[in-house]
């Protein structure tokens, strides 16, 4: 768009935003309250599953499977322990078989066995002491999760004789569930009065801090009525509610820092309220609006991937960011009309002054433009191929963990010691022979006589990695087996033994499934979409750069040290959760891996709130820039005014993402504490150091462009910086809205420049 038409846009929007303030939060108090109902018990909607390929060959063999032999996919394991007798005792023995016939009677409940009726050595642990009654529970993940709840508290405990516990992936995911939701209304209570305080360190101004916390809380609540509704059509993970309460607390605090803090700099400047909110959308609402559309864009790059984990955490993270943004540019500007000068009320700092000393000016008050910030720039310039070498090499340094990752599935183990599911799942994997649950099911489709099985079998049983061989179990036109692999349920072996199986020849279809072929098939549909997002991340963030700066190489150079401010998070990853670093510190187990859809879900979160800071501080640059031409002080300048408000939007943020990170879901912890170090990384060492030692480096072929998408900028391109008769003919224009509501203040004559 073109200046004019810009600025007629942007002055038609603080004309809108201002004329009816109360009216504005009057409906924005209405429209949440509306989304907390909503948003009512959406948890309990969501799953714990999804990091399946729903087109894959594991996921159609396991539909199968569940369809044609439900015994063979059982989900709920009840684990008996005879104490000190033998589960051949024949008290044990009566008593499990009671629990069995009970279990077989239970609606929704099919294909149950035991070992008390399979003599099966894989459900009898080695000791004798124990054994397993398997069943599997109908129905999608949100149903079986109610049987579970009815039917778990009649099984669980004594009876007679045994003891009996819960266990399978049914019960993992439910108490997975159950946990995440607990654990998260933990960190929104440690980070809720965190960030205020945090929030009144930064500002001073106890109503100041109010805002930002304000804006937040109405973007959570918005996006879990969001959530709420998208589960009518699709599956959404529970751990997407993770990521709605860590960027709907960190980005409408980013963005309303950005917008309280330029609205204050423009008061102190001597504009009235109502030039100060039109200077304020004009240059930090138009940066919120771009940084806005940089990070959905991020997070929509996930909408890519078949898993509907990653999926997931697209729909949260693209509603809370417009909600974040509609937030700050719609009812933050009401809510400051109201105030004016008054948002500077409450100065809860003003006891840790000198006698006698007042705040006169934004800076002095700790929020304004920094001298230090200024110096340190300066410094940083002028010994720019140190800092920029240093830098960089550190960066890579931190990263290169990375290279040794091992990707898995997610488990048992992600749950706390204590769980009663995992607890179940200790005593399988390590008292029973041959890990039941472990294996890997090879369907039979097509007619084939008993010889064809059995010499199918018979080369099955002959392939490297192979442990046992059972079946095949018949109905029908189809059968299957049961192939039990050496090593670790999905170390290489195993998943070069699902190659191998995929690749045998027979008389039959035949089709793979298990926790090796899950795994193989998620990692190939990962490597097959993984160029698209990066490519959509990667293209989009080009053409957004670019009409934010006119430039050429800046966009390139945001790609490149963006990258490098993921390096110490993804090495950090490695380091500690897959080679168990700090596992006793972080009270968590490591599994020697990392679950496959992690470092893409961490990448496209990290990357988006990197681009996020980094528009603040290329917007602030491009602004000085445009106005003197002066490359070096612009970078300066850029720095010593949002180098404060980006670091303390970034410990902010950090606090929030270290409150989620405190869950006991091992997942859950890794994306907090990951994207929590990579925020700091960048605010503290890319922003700080590596931006201004490359921009100087650079020079003024920074701003470069070929003179066709120079003109193209002209016409299409936004800025900041706005003259200073814009801004006057704004707020000329807003007065006649004035009356409306009282609340105006002084009609605005003030010439201020955006730059002010």
């Amino acid at each position: 768009m073109s200046e004019v038409n810009s600025s007629e846009h942007v002055g038609r929007w603080t004309r809108f935003v201002t004329a009816r303030p109360r009216l504005a939060l009057l409906a924005a108090l209405v429209i949440t309250a509306l989304a907390v109902f909503a948003g009512s018990g959406v948890a309990d909607r969501m799953g714990s599953g999804g990091w399946e390929a729903p087109d894959a060959e594991s996921t159609y063999t396991t539909q199968v499977l569940e369809r044609e032999f439900p015994d063979s996919q059982p989900n709920l394991l009840l684990l008996v322990d005879g104490g000190a007798a033998s589960v051949d005792d024949p008290a044990v023995a009566a008593e499990a078989d009671r629990l069995t016939e009970r279990l077989s009677a239970e609606p929704g409940i099919a294909g149950v066995g035991s070992y008390w009726r399979t003599k099966s050595p894989a459900l009898r642990s080695t000791d004798g002491h124990e054994a397993i009654v398997a069943a599997r529970i109908e129905g999608d993940e949100k149903g079986a999760g109610e049987i579970l709840d009815r039917i778990a508290p009649a099984y669980r405990g004594t009876h007679g004789p045994v003891e009996v516990s819960v266990g399978g992936p049914v019960a993992v995911r439910h108490e997975m569930q159950s946990i995440i939701q607990e654990d998260l209304l933990r960190a929104e209570l440690i980070a809720l009065p965190v960030t205020l305080v945090l929030l009144v360190m930064v500002f001073g101004s106890a109503i100041a801090a109010l805002l930002p916390l304000g804006v937040g809380i109405v973007a959570i609540l918005g996006t879990n009525a969001v959530l709420r509704g998208i589960t009518e059509f699709t599956d959404v993970s529970v751990f997407a509610q993770n990521l709605t309460t860590a960027l709907g607390l960190g980005l409408a605090i980013d963005y309303a820092l950005f917008i309280v803090r330029r609205f204050r700099e423009e008061l102190a400047a001597g504009a009235d309220t109502r030039v100060a909110i039109g200077t304020t959308l004009r240059t930090a609402g138009r940066t919120v609006l771009f940084s806005a559309l940089t990070v959905a864009v991020s997070l929509a790059a996930m909408m890519v991937f078949p898993q509907y984990f990653l999926r997931s955490f697209a729909y949260a993270g693209i509603a809370v960011v417009l909600l974040a943004a509609a937030a700050a540019l719609i009812l933050l500007p009401a809510a400051l009309m109201l105030l004016g000068p008054r948002v500077n009320s409450l100065d809860l700092r003003r006891l840790l002054r000198r006698r006698g000393k007042t705040a006169s000016s934004p800076a002095e008050a700790g929020e304004g433009p920094g001298r230090g910030w200024a110096r340190f720039s300066v410094l940083v310039m002028r010994r720019a191929p140190v800092f920029a070498v240093v830098t960089t090499v550190g960066l890579v340094l931190l990263g290169l963990p990375f290279l040794g990752v091992k990707f898995g599935t997610a488990d048992d183990r992600q749950l706390p010691a204590t769980a009663e599911s995992r607890v179940v799942q200790e005593h399988i994997r390590a008292g029973f022979p041959g890990s039941p649950g472990g294996g890997l099911e090879v369907l039979a489709e097509g007619a084939a006589t008993p010889d064809q099985y059995a010499a199918f079998r018979e080369r099955v049983a002959a392939l490297p990695g192979v442990q046992r061989v059972d079946g095949p179990v018949t109905t029908g036109g189809s059968a299957y087996y049961d192939v039990l692999p050496e090593g670790e349920a999905v170390g290489q072996g195993a998943q070069d033994l699902v190659r191998e199986l995929r690749a045998e020849p027979a008389p039959f279809d035949t089709a793979v499934t298990g926790a090796a072929a899950v795994l193989v098939d998620s990692k190939a549909a990962i490597v097959d979409r993984l160029p698209w997002a990066v490519g959509i991340i990667v293209v989009v963030t080009l053409l957004l750069v670019f009409l934010l700066t006119g430039s050429v190489l800046i966009p390139l150079q945001a790609v490149v040290l963006n990258a490098l401010s993921l390096t110490a998070m993804f090495g950090a990853v490695v380091w500690v959760f897959q080679d168990g670093n700090l596992s006793g510190f972080l009270s968590f187990t490591s599994t020697g891996d990392i679950e496959t859809t992690l470092p893409v879900l961490m990448f496209c979160v990290a990357f988006g709130l990197s681009m996020d800071y980094g528009v603040f501080l290329l917007s602030r640059i491009k602004e000085e820039y445009d106005r003197t031409g002066d490359h070096e002080h612009a970078v300066t300048f850029g720095l010593r005014h949002t180098g404060g408000l980006i670091t303390a939007a970034a410990v902010i943020l950090a606090v929030v993402m270290v409150a989620i990170g405190t869950s006991r879901v091992t997942n859950t912890k890794m994306l907090g504490l990951g994207i929590a170090l990579a925020v700091l990384m960048d605010a503290m060492v890319v922003r700080s150091l590596l931006v201004p030692a490359v921009m100087k480096l650079m020079g003024r072929v920074t701003w470069w462009a070929p003179a066709p998408l120079r003109a193209f900028h002209q016409r299409f391109g936004l800025s900041e910086g706005e003259s200073a008769a814009a801004v006057e003919r704004d707020a000329e224009g807003a007065d006649g809205a004035e009356g409306a509501d009282g609340e105006g203040g002084n009609r605005a004559r003030d010439k201020v420049t955006a730059g002010a």
